[in-house]
């Protein structure tokens, strides 16, 4: 998989903007002239809390979103999802509240928003029941359901696309957008079609101010890189009171690192992507908040300076995104999806940015200021993110950008030594000097000889470099980090640097045959829910699958997995033969994937585009292969109800 770094650059000409949203940026506030002229900042009931929601802790809620300062880091809107109404209209033919969770009713609980200077959001389906058909859905009722909403103050709806009977989704969401048009309350219109009917190239015209682009997101890195995926090439059609939605964020809900939750947030502060939040706002971790209330991302976020942000490269685990911005500065991403860390750089005229003999860089996590020549670069840790933001500058007005990096292996041998290279390099106008650099081993493992080096200066536009070998003592654990540290002057004082180079700890297998199911694994990546070991893919949480069956035949073992989805083995060469049973799983009646088998990356196996009930035998020799990738991609078609199998997975070594 590849990392993430966030690296957004101030550079380029300035762009004149059309409808531009209130935004707080370098040159001032602008008015909001229409619904979501910016993209909405909120929270939503859904990712973490699902049905089990009520009146009480919509409330807590709303009063969390104050206390915590989310209000006053631009989230506004506290949207309710499914499950808020009773299953049956009533004699009117109007949608009720649940009376036992809602028992004051949504105008009271809107109300309660409005009174905190908040805006409320609702949820219903397209179709004749919502998606966990707990109630009506709004076909064919679509003009009593908007004024019921106008009524009760509602300013926001997600309009879902469950039990939609087939009908045309064009059609459907044209009449919701006619009908909320008609009440003459701006309610914003999220139009939640999965992106089934390339909603981006209709949506606006159906009266809404933004569309889903994928399905659900999950709380999971494969999920959230896989619909990041499919957003490139979307940019064009985002702009003010029309944006893309990759969906809701899962910052803070404990089912990725703080790293991955960064580069999530990151990225879709960079998409221009509506922000809502979908924690528990009333119990967030101090780092949590730090995400979401990062005021730098937001204001890219918030700021319309041209199309929203868009990938200019690709380098395999490495990507780099970029956005200019409203006052002549340009956002930039560097991605990074591999299991190491890893320096990723750019340069101005790759992301668009206008020629200037130096730029002043903000590092949007910490705050600090830097200059450089022209390199946009950081040391970025597995699936994290650096963020920054660069405008042209003539004169140098702070200490030069130097770099600090580990260079990482893509994987370690628990049992041998290995080496690793610490770099600073300076990519300002003026000298570092006088510096000193040291590497520290974890526990279980030591530095060889010394492990700190002087540094007598980097000039401008140079590097220092040292090489130490790292020995094994006792290791521990399922990867290995080292950390470096550099204390140097420049002519704007003393500076100090921080690194860390982390890779996986691997062993060979042992001789004879052995189910991966039981084996340890590089890496494993999934678009929703976590791979199983002996299960099929439950979607959700670890061990929430069944039994693998593949066209009604059970499997006793194996590897259950979801569309997208990468499964890394480390075998060391030593290893003849793998073997699987391969289709997907009838826990979904529906679904089309392909599987492939990959050794060192080169192929070795492929399945043609499989349908449910349909199984393959694959059978490979591993003959000198070192790592073995097995591979799930979904058939074109969507991946809501991709449940794979490697039945039987097996390798023989």
């Amino acid at each position: 998989m590849r990392r993430l770094v966030v690296f957004v650059a101030a550079l380029g000409a300035a762009t004149t903007v059309v409808a531009a949203p209130a935004v707080a940026t370098e040159t001032g506030a602008r008015p909001a002239e229409a619904p979501a002229a910016a993209p909405p900042m909120g929270w939503n009931s859904w990712n973490k809390f699902a049905c089990n929601i009520n009146e009480q802790l919509i409330r807590e809620t709303a009063d969390a979103l104050v206390s915590s300062g989310m209000k006053d880091a631009g989230y506004q809107y506290v949207n309710i999802d499914d499950c808020w109404a009773e299953l049956n209209r009533n004699a009117e033919g109007k949608l009720e509240n649940n009376k036992a969770r809602f028992p004051s009713g949504i105008k009271a609980l809107a109300d309660y928003i409005h009174g905190k200077g908040l805006k409320l959001g609702i949820y219903t389906s397209a179709g004749t029941l919502t998606c966990a058909k707990t109630m009506p859905g709004a076909l064919d009722h679509e003009e009593v359901d908007a004024q019921t909403f106008a009524d009760w103050g509602v300013d926001y709806l997600k309009y879902d696309n469950c039990n939609n009977q087939g009908r045309p989704a064009l059609e459907r969401y044209t009449k919701m957008g006619e009908a909320l048009k008609k009440t003459g309350r701006p309610i914003v219109y999220a139009l939640c079609e999965w992106g089934q009917n390339k909603p981006w190239t209709w949506g606006k015209d159906a009266g809404a101010q933004l569309w889903r682009t994928t399905g659900d997101i999950k709380d999971n890195w494969g999920s959230w890189t896989g619909i990041l995926d499919k957003q490139v090439g979307l940019e064009a059609y985002s702009g003010p009171g029309a944006w893309n939605d990759p969906d809701m964020l899962e910052v803070g809900n404990g089912g990725m690192t703080n790293d991955e939750y960064q580069a999530h947030f990151a990225l879709w502060s960079l998409m221009n992507a509506p922000l809502l939040a979908g924690n528990d706002l009333r119990s967030q971790s101090d780092a949590t908040k730090k995400i979401l209330q990062n005021k730098d991302l937001i204001a890219i976020n918030q700021d319309w300076g041209g199309k929203q942000g868009h990938k200019v490269r690709d380098d395999g685990d490495n990507e780099v995104w970029a956005k200019p911005m409203s006052d002549g500065s340009t956002a930039v991403v560097l991605f990074n999806r591999g299991s190491k860390s890893s320096s990723i750089s750019t340069v101005p005229a790759e992301i668009g940015a206008a020629a200037s003999s130096g730029y002043r860089v903000r590092d949007l996590w910490t705050g600090a200021e830097t200059e450089t020549t022209g390199a946009l670069r950081a040391a970025v840790p597995s699936h994290g993110a650096a963020a920054f933001r660069v405008w042209p500058s003539k004169f140098p007005s702070a200490a030069p950008r130097t770099t600090l990096s580990v260079q990482a292996a893509d994987f370690t041998p628990r049992d041998k030594p290995f080496t690793t290279s610490v770099e600073l390099t300076n990519d300002g106008s003026t000298p570092a000097f006088l510096g000193k650099v040291s590497l520290t081993a974890p526990t279980g493992w030591k530095v060889d000889g010394r492990a700190d080096e002087f540094v007598l200066v980097v000039l401008p536009g140079k590097s220092w470099k040292h090489t130490w070998t790292v020995s094994p003592v006792a290791p521990t654990g399922d990867k290995v980090s080292v950390t470096s540290h550099t204390e140097y002057w420049t002519l704007w004082g003393k500076q100090t640097l921080d690194t860390e180079g982390t890779t996986p700890l691997v062993t060979a297998p042992t001789a004879g045959t052995t189910a991966l199911s039981q084996a340890a694994w590089i890496s494993a990546e999934n678009g929703f829910g976590p791979v199983e070991r002996g299960k099929s893919n439950g979607e959700s949480k670890a061990g929430d699958g069944k039994p693998i069956t593949i066209g009604g035949v059970v499997y006793p073992d194996g590897l259950g997995v979801h569309a997208p989805s990468k499964v890394r083995f480390y075998l060391g060469g030593g290893c003849k033969s793998f073997s699987s049973i391969v289709g997907l799983d009838d826990e979904k009646k529906i679904g089309t994937v392909a599987f492939s088998v990959l050794g060192d990356g080169k192929q070795l196996a492929a399945t043609e585009t499989m349908k449910t009930g349909q199984s393959q035998a694959i059978d490979v020799p591993l003959t000198g292969v070192g790592v073995l990738d097995l591979v799930v991609t979904d058939g074109g078609d969507g991946n809501n109800s991709d449940h794979a199998d490697w039945a039987n997975a097996t390798i023989t070594c």
